[in-house]
């Protein structure tokens, strides 16, 4: 039986102190989550919810974000963050995890051509073999870069969060972790290829990333649930023949997660806890980006401590109690 590390993530900077250590709780004792991946750009504000998280019980993930920025900016901002996490982990012995950052060919500039992830995105998925193999060149280049950096400065346990079209070289690192969404009819494809994950890794195997949106369809979309999105119109809206239905959501998330305690992943991270710019709008089918989200708890589009959990939070809550 796998799944040591039971977790889900969350982007730390959207409530306030008070509010932070309630969702810790509810993310500890609700959701009988064992760790929690914290995503953000500010150094302060990620160690002051990492504190409130270490102090709950959970232990902490950290995860950098800087979107579109080229390597140096990485490399540095890597710096300051491996700084304060080592710091952390003095504090908490042996319950801080250091990555050091994820999907490069997508979210740093330099790797496939384009300013922002949107552009880039098409360029990747349609890449021919010649640009994949530049793409893994260019992103293993960065990657050990990234380790010496994250090595030097942070003495726990260092991991990256790899796209699912990446072919990463792991060896700087001490678990092998990849953003695995199932998309598509292929539920055995996918099955294999956690199996050959695991079976080939050499090393324990963490799923950093998996989730799909509360949609009709979602669980074939995948990572891709937020493409019934119009995000050209103002305000966005929900594409025709789109409904919600959180039931589908829920499945997703709890199918893969026995299908990664049956494979024997050493721990997951559903994405995510919840996503303010994916307000819940329950009287505005039309407008309610919820949908289209990953959050397991619904957001208001007025008041992002007013969530309300979903039927994906529920299930989430009970198939990882049952795993305790």
């Amino acid at each position: 039986m796998g799944l040591r590390t039971r977790g889900v993530s969350y982007t730390s900077g959207i409530h306030p102190v008070d509010e932070v250590r309630r969702i810790m709780r509810v993310i500890h004792h609700d959701l009988s989550c064992t760790s929690v991946m914290l995503i953000d750009t500010e150094v302060d504000s990620l160690m002051e919810v990492a504190r409130i998280a270490l102090d709950e019980g959970l232990d902490v993930v950290v995860r950098p974000h800087l979107p579109d920025a080229r390597a140096g900016a990485v490399l540095e901002h890597l710096r300051a963050m491996a700084l304060a996490a080592e710091k952390l982990r003095a504090s908490y012995p042996s319950r801080v995890t250091l990555l050091v950052g994820t999907e490069f060919s997508l979210t740093a500039r330099g790797i496939v051509p384009g300013p922002h992830q949107m552009v880039r995105l098409p360029l990747i998925l349609r890449a021919r073999p010649l640009l994949r193999r530049r793409i893994t060149r260019r992103v293993n280049r960065l990657l050990t870069a990234a380790a010496a950096v994250a090595r030097e400065h942070f003495h726990g346990p260092v991991g990256y969060g790899a796209a699912m079209w990446e072919d990463v070289d792991h060896t700087p690192f001490d678990f092998v972790g990849v953003n695995l969404y199932r998309a598509g009819t292929d539920t055995e494809g996918y099955r294999r290829r956690v199996r050959e994950l695991v079976t080939s890794a050499g090393k324990p195997v963490v799923i950093t990333e998996f989730g799909c949106g509360a949609q009709v369809g979602g669980d074939l979309r995948g990572p891709g649930s937020f493409l019934v999105v119009n995000w050209f119109a103002d305000p966005p809206r929900i594409k025709d023949g789109h409904v919600r239905d959180e039931a589908v959501q829920a499945s997703y998330l709890t199918d893969l997660i026995d299908l990664y305690a049956a494979e024997g992943v050493d721990g997951c991270f559903a994405f995510t806890f919840c996503m303010p710019d994916f307000p819940h709008r329950p009287d505005d089918p039309t407008h309610d980006l919820d949908l289209a989200g990953f959050g397991l708890v619904a957001v208001p589009p007025d008041d992002p401590s007013n969530w309300q959990p979903k039927q994906a939070f529920h299930a989430l809550a009970q198939k990882y109690a049952a795993l305790r």
